[in-house]
């Protein structure tokens, strides 16, 4: 009877897993550190019987307890009864011996949904192994990535290897979700790794669920795919990838070949799989026109893979978490992203603890169900049904804005956020969430600035030499913690808080100089209102520095709180301490001193003096162009960067 190897990365002491690293070149700490895999993880692979099949219409095989870690299906080795494969659009359950049989597809790939308890085998470098591409002739045409090679006929058997896992059986769950790591070249990939991608190789909370990454995984160079999984190969929990509009073959001429490079080097375009009590869902919400010198697309889900959405549900608990993970999210704050939003709200209507997932916008939202906005309802959907997690970026703003102290871009999103990672916290009946920002703690929530009258003026002024690409004298310096006594007299003159916490259910509260508390207004409380947008809706803290480098902005958040500051402030420095309670109860303070002054002669004087002392500089700038930095194609997002 076969039996369990000992897994060298599970040893006590220095481990063969370890000595190797050591011998390895070194990429960052973090990864040397991370080397050493979780004991659950394996290397293997999907084992595939290239013999005849007796029919051709039909694939068989069977989901098997690898015992032994060989990827072969052993005489001694026993099938798993109970779980679901897909030919992508159809879905079967194993039988009492693990043996499946699915319909043959021309183009399809065959995967499996683990279970919970146990786990499928990862590559060399962590990403999880459970699919099989079934493309005859292979490819259409000579891609320049490589597309999929001619996998032949219809192989005698796909056998699909698992292992017992306690970690993927534990109702306690951290789930990581990576969105747009999208790198554009190698000295952008080396941003991410010593970014949020190092931040994750130094965590070990996540070995069970691991990384979800969501899309626009690189940036149209498809030749960077082995320099991405490079990278999270330091992961400490199997990796898995979801498409984006940047991951395509845009030498395909249809939608129906345009991830086959994707499929070939990461593994399905839509899948499921389960940890503890959560059931995980993978959608394309990506269509490719086929047009290769447009590159236009839409962003929508399709007939097929919702068919396939509801055969997969077909096999959960109506009272299971669910978490729909799109590249595009279904919505945002600003407007309905993908065309069949509303058939997809169908689709999951009987499932109410589904909370969908998604990218693409380079922006941080916690948007709640029962959330009504005039611009949904524009398009049909009266009230949000499910919450919409918008995940932030990798990439922040496509890595743009001046060198931090760690030589990394701020990267400021046009939102009010900055780089970083979503994790989804599961514990029984229980979902929680939080964001991470790159190199930072996890209580680093809030960003403050002062919003006021000559604020507003300087934003508009140095917009206007941005649009005009920098031509003659930029605008003299202005700090977001700098304001003038006229100002303070002509009211509207905020303290504003980027709550990256925070949802319209949260609470902030800002005090002025140690006095009373005075509760902030959200600027996008969800009511029904249409879009709040303007520069009196934009966080001073972030935008400033985008207006002094990238110019990236966009004038809304919809986690920005602010409170009118004092009218009658004497001159000189002050302080104000703001505190925010997210809807878990975690609070989170920040304080933050700014600085009044008579005029506006003195404000220019004293701003230039604290811009120099907070390091930011337009002289490190890094270059990108428009339409990197911009990175949504279709017609639906340019219409709305330009909202």
């Amino acid at each position: 009877m076969s039996e369990r190897r000992l897994r060298p990365c599970a040893a006590t002491g220095l481990s063969a897993c370890a000595a190797l690293a050591l011998m390895a070149p070194s990429v960052s700490a973090s990864s040397a550190l991370a080397v050493e895999a979780p004991a659950e993880l394996y290397e293997g692979h999907v084992q595939v019987d290239r013999a005849q099949a007796a029919d051709s219409e039909t694939l068989q095989g069977r989901v098997f307890d690898d015992v032994n870690e060989n990827s072969k299906l052993d005489g001694d080795e026993t099938g798993i009864p109970g779980v679901a494969v897909t030919n992508g659009v159809d879905v079967v359950q194993t039988d009492g011996e693990g043996n499946y049989e699915l319909s043959v597809r021309d183009n399809m790939t065959v995967s499996i949904t683990q279970p919970s308890g146990w786990q499928v085998p990862v590559d060399s470098d962590n990403f999880a192994q459970f699919s099989y591409n079934h493309l005859p002739e292979g490819s259409p045409g000579d891609f320049e990535y490589g597309g999929i090679e001619p996998t032949g006929e219809t192989p005698k058997a796909v056998n699909f290897p698992m292992i017992e896992s306690e970690s993927t059986a534990s109702a306690k769950q951290d789930c990581v979700i990576a969105a747009d790591t999208q790198a554009y070249d190698t000295t952008e990939m080396g941003y991410a790794r010593d970014g949020a991608v190092g931040d994750l190789a130094d965590r070990d909370d996540y070995q069970g669920c691991g990384v979800l990454l969501l899309g626009d995984n690189v940036g149209d160079d498809l030749s960077l795919n082995d320099e991405l999984r490079d990278i999270y190969s330091t992961m400490n929990g199997p990796v898995r990838a979801a498409p984006g509009n940047h991951d395509q073959d845009y030498d395909s001429t249809d939608d129906a070949h345009a991830l086959d490079t994707f499929r070939d080097q990461f593994g399905p375009d839509h899948f499921s799989y389960n940890v503890g009590k959560t059931h995980f869902v993978v959608l394309d919400s990506i269509e490719y026109s086929g047009n290769q010198s447009t590159k236009k697309y839409k962003e929508k889900i399709g007939e097929d893979q919702l068919e396939w959405l509801g055969n997969d549900l077909k096999n959960v608990p109506k009272t299971a978490h669910v978490v729909i993970a799109t590249h595009a999210p279904i919505v945002t704050h600003q407007q309905v992203i993908v065309d069949d939003a509303a058939d997809l709200y169908d689709v999951i209507a009987d499932y109410p603890n589904t909370v969908t997932i998604g990218g693409h916008t380079h922006t941080q939202e916690n948007l709640i169900a029962g959330e009504q906005r005039e611009e949904w309802a524009d398009d049909g959907i009266d009230t949000l049904s499910h919450t919409q997690i918008v995940a932030g970026a990798v990439s922040g703003d496509w890595y743009s804005g001046g060198l931090n102290a760690d030589g990394l871009p701020y990267s400021f999103t046009r939102d009010g956020s900055e780089p970083g990672i979503l994790t989804l916290e599961f514990d029984g009946a229980d979902r929680s969430e939080r964001y991470t920002v790159r190199n930072e703690a996890e209580d680093h929530q809030m960003l403050l600035g002062v919003n006021s009258p000559g604020w507003r003026d300087w934003a508009q002024q140095t917009q206007d030499w941005q649009d005009e690409d920098k031509a003659g004298h930029e605008p003299e310096a202005m700090s977001e913690r700098v304001v003038t006594r006229d100002d303070l007299k002509q009211g509207d003159t905020w303290l504003t808080s980027s709550f990256l916490a925070g949802t319209s259910d949260a609470r902030v509260e800002m005090s002025f100089d140690g006095k009373a508390n005075a509760v902030a207004e959200h600027t996008q409380p969800g009511r029904g209102e249409s879009l709040a947008k303007g520069w009196e809706y934009s966080d001073p803290y972030t935008t400033s520095q985008n207006l002094r480098t990238s110019g990236s902005v966009g004038q809304t958040s919809s986690h920005l709180w602010r409170a009118e500051i004092p009218s009658d402030l004497d001159l000189g420095t002050h302080s104000a301490e703001v505190t925010g309670i997210d809807r878990y109860g975690r609070e989170y303070r920040e304080t933050i001193r700014f600085t009044v002054v008579e005029d506006e002669a003195a404000a220019t004087q004293i701003s230039k003096k604290q811009l120099a002392k907070d390091g930011f500089s337009s002289a490190q700038e890094t270059k990108i162009t428009e339409g990197e930095r911009k990175g949504l194609d279709s017609d639906e997002a340019r219409k709305a960067d330009s909202n």
